[in-house]
């Protein structure tokens, strides 16, 4: 079926759209008759006058660029901070002297690497309302007997402070002060780039004192564009008609920041860019002699590229890329994983910081990195570590380019570096909406459609509505992950107004980024329950589970077994056996069972529970036991061609803690009528020897098969990562016994090596000869 669109085409409303998803680029207009207010302008604490003028940077092996090692420049050269006695209230001061909000924390001992030259001060102690670091008590400049392995850090907010003001007193004495501003935009002048989403050229601006101003492009470098380029979410840059703009500066009056940039091209934001020139760049009084505003105008990845009248393409799959982000919530962001010799791994985090971040997520058709992460916060992966102590330039074309270290001794998967990219503003987020929840992570899903020329708000038919959905609907709203998706919202109060349904049919794979993007009926709405109490919604979380199966240990546990029919009676009433053992005699027949156990982890960031509460479980009294979600696993036996030849669904009968990392506690047992779920850190381990743990193979023919092991088959939970939920072995079968063979989970090797997995009929290892 063909993609049908809402949204129209015509001029006025594509406008209207532009307008709404260029907020970060372009203010909000205002009305005729309603003067737009004075800009906020700073007013920093008064300096006491025996208060020396100091100067602050964040330097070091930054994760984000709004943190780092405290550095100071005092007498004419740059020195550090030592962490004793150091504490929040000293953050707080560092972080507005920086024009940050306030400080998030700070750390000790050199996190962000050790520094060079003095260390200015130590015994720093502030009460947290001093207008400078300078005029915190302390032993006196210089005076310290710490070491440069106890540098002290900060993590500053990252908003800034409306109106902030740089002081701009010392800024000839000083070689190296990096950029302090208070925001900066790419605004798009030419009618071209003005209607086009998202933008990617114009004007370059900085917000200071409150107010935007161009930059003077007589020192303007490709190094500044691309740093520009990388925070917008962009990977790279490109010349532009320069005659046009220059024609289009003529006609206007420019307001120019009086310093210029002189980024070395392999930041990840403008702050780690030195302050260039005063003078030179731009007169005293803000002027560009014979020069004009700088322009960037910056090259979109594929997902994000303009294409036509509709602004912008679906998500696309790069031909077998060599670096990829799993169990992320959010576009641009997750798991580092790369691929070599036909495997993918992850990456340790030793050394992990921004500049190496921004080449993976450059690679990848993002900007530069927004966070470097550490720790496996974005969850575990599994298989080979495949990079360590990587060490980037900043300018390679891909990771694996990057200087690193094979050998990842020390390293686990509680290590696992993840990243955040900065992406393109494409005004997704302003073409939907939850309304009537409890909080602003849960409500009806309404969408913005055009209805007789004049867009309006309403919601979404609720048929067929499911998770996968669920979770397009809250990626596209920035909200994480969906943990429920609902077929009925008669609680929720949404907007009256909104009540009619504009979209019906939705079907998504899950890897959209609009809900427009999936597949619809688009003008053609059918809803025969109509909206309003049955509108779609959803509840998102910025955390979800990841369940993967343990391929090791159904390798080494499987084995056949005739099971006499007599001891077979609890598994026949649970559909655990092959249609034909209804034929089978009780007292003389028997069925033939692959047996294996499973071992399924959580290597998410939340736990796994049940789609259903207690109220909801059944019981089944020939096992004596609940079941907590109708079907949790499917067991299929396919032939070489892919057709199921046996199969066995296995009903989630019990969900519990087995067993845990040593770190974590156990917290679900199903022993009387306890709770069920899978603690993250713990995995359920399901052995051979109980019922149906198995499949019926008693009517397949020997031959060569693929065993396959679906978790959470229906997507009834929300997970991080779909795609490892499965786990394929090759098998043979000679009608006696049973071969398991190259057991792995989905997604674990290059495209090319399952497609060879999938259709390969010889035997690789196991000392079996070939047929």
């Amino acid at each position: 079926m063909g993609r049908s669109r809402i949204f129209p085409s015509n001029h006025c409303l594509l406008l209207l759209l532009a307008e709404l998803s260029c907020a970060q680029y372009e203010p909000w207009p205002y009305l005729p008759g309603y003067p737009e207010p004075p800009p906020q302008v700073f007013q920093p604490p008064q300096r006491a006058p025996n208060v020396p003028k100091i100067q602050l940077r964040l330097a070091g092996q930054k994760r984000k660029h709004n943190e780092g090692r405290v550095e100071v420049f005092y007498g004419g050269e740059w020195g550090t901070v030592c962490d004793d006695d150091f504490s929040i209230h000293a953050a707080h001061v560092a972080c507005r002297e920086l024009g940050y909000v306030e400080a998030v924390s700070w750390l000790p001992g050199s996190k962000y690497g050790k520094g060079e030259g003095k260390i200015w001060l130590d015994n720093v102690h502030c009460t947290g309302r001093e207008s400078s670091l300078a005029a915190c008590s302390s032993n006196g400049w210089g005076v310290s007997d710490c070491k440069h392995s106890e540098d002290v850090g900060v993590v500053c907010s990252d908003k800034r402070i409306p109106g902030f003001k740089f002081d701009n007193s010392l800024v000839n004495q000083i070689e190296n002060l990096h950029i302090q501003v208070e925001d900066i935009r790419i605004r798009a002048i030419l009618a071209t780039y003005r209607k086009r989403v998202p933008v990617t050229e114009g004007y370059v601006e900085v917000k200071d004192e409150g107010s935007w101003k161009q930059i003077c492009d007589k020192h303007w470098t490709m190094k500044n564009s691309r740093v520009v380029c990388g925070m917008f979410g962009f990977p790279s840059e490109r010349k532009y008609n320069t005659n046009v703009y220059k024609m289009f500066a003529s006609r206007r009056k420019q307001h120019y920041w009086p310093y210029s940039m002189d980024c070395s091209g392999s930041e990840a934001h403008i702050s780690s860019c030195r302050l260039g020139s005063h003078a030179g760049a731009a007169g005293h009084n803000g002027t560009c002699d014979s020069g004009a505003p700088a322009v960037v105008s910056c090259v979109p990845g594929r997902a994000f590229a303009p294409s036509g009248h509709s602004g912008f393409r679906k998500a696309f799959r790069q031909e077998q890329p060599l670096v990829r982000l799993k169990g992320g919530a959010n576009t641009g962001e997750g798991r580092v994983e790369v691929l070599r010799n036909g495997e993918w791994g992850t990456v340790c985090d030793d050394s992990w910081n921004l500049v190496s971040a921004s080449v993976v997520c450059r690679e990848l058709g993002f900007g530069s990195a927004k966070e470097a992460i550490t720790g496996a916060r974005l969850g575990q992966g599994m298989g080979p570590i495949h990079l360590n102590e990587i060490d980037c330039t900043g300018f390679e074309k891909s990771v694996t380019d990057c200087k690193f270290n094979t050998e990842s001794q020390g390293c686990n998967h509680e290590e696992d570096a993840a990243v955040r990219c900065n992406v393109p503003a494409m005004g997704f987020q302003n073409q939907l909406r939850l309304s009537g929840g409890r909080n602003p992570y849960e409500g009806r899903v309404e969408v913005l459609a055009e209805h007789n020329g004049t867009l309006r708000w309403g919601t979404v038919c609720s048929h067929n509505w499911g998770t996968v959905e669920a979770m397009v609907v809250c990626r596209q709203l920035g909200l994480g992950f969906a943990s429920h998706a609902f077929q009925e919202t008669w609680y929720w109060h949404g907007d009256v107004s909104a009540d009619d349904v504009v979209m019906s049919g939705v079907k998504c794979s899950g890897t959209e980024m609009s809900l427009s993007h999936c597949r619809h009926d688009g003008a053609r709405v059918s809803c025969p329950r109509g909206g309003g109490r049955f509108g779609a919604g959803v509840s998102c979380s910025e955390t979800a589970p990841d369940l993967v199966l343990n391929a090791e240990l159904v390798e080494q546990t499987a084995y056949l077994e005739d099971r006499p029919m007599f001891l077979l009676q609890c598994a026949l009433e649970e559909n655990c056996l092959a249609s034909s053992a209804h034929n089978t005699s009780l007292a003389s027949g028997y069925r033939r069972l692959l047996r294996f156990s499973s071992q399924i982890h959580n290597n998410g960031q939340s736990d796994f529970r049940p789609k259903n509460g207690r109220h909801a479980w059944v019981w089944h009294d020939c096992h004596r036991h609940y079941h907590s979600m109708e079907v949790f696993t499917h067991y299929d036996l396919l032939n070489l061609n892919g057709t199921k030849v046996a199969e066995g669904h296995k009903a989630s009968f019990c969900l519990e803690d087995t067993e845990c990392e040593a770190d974590v506690q156990k917290q679900y047992e199903c022993a009387n009528f306890g709770e069920q779920g899978i603690t993250v850190g713990c995995w359920d381990v399901y052995r051979h020897d109980i019922d149906c743990q198995w499949i019926d193979i008693t009517d397949v023919p020997p031959g060569d098969y693929l065993f396959q092991v679906v978790i959470n088959p229906n997507y009834e939970v929300a997970e991080s990562d779909y795609s490892n939920n499965v786990m394929k072995c090759r098998s043979r079968y000679d009608g006696q016994r049973i071969w398991m063979y190259n057991c792995h989970i989905g997604g674990s090797f290059s495209d090319e090596t399952e497609q060879k997995f999938d259709h390969f009929r010889g035997l690789t290892n196991n000392n079996v000869s070939a047929r």
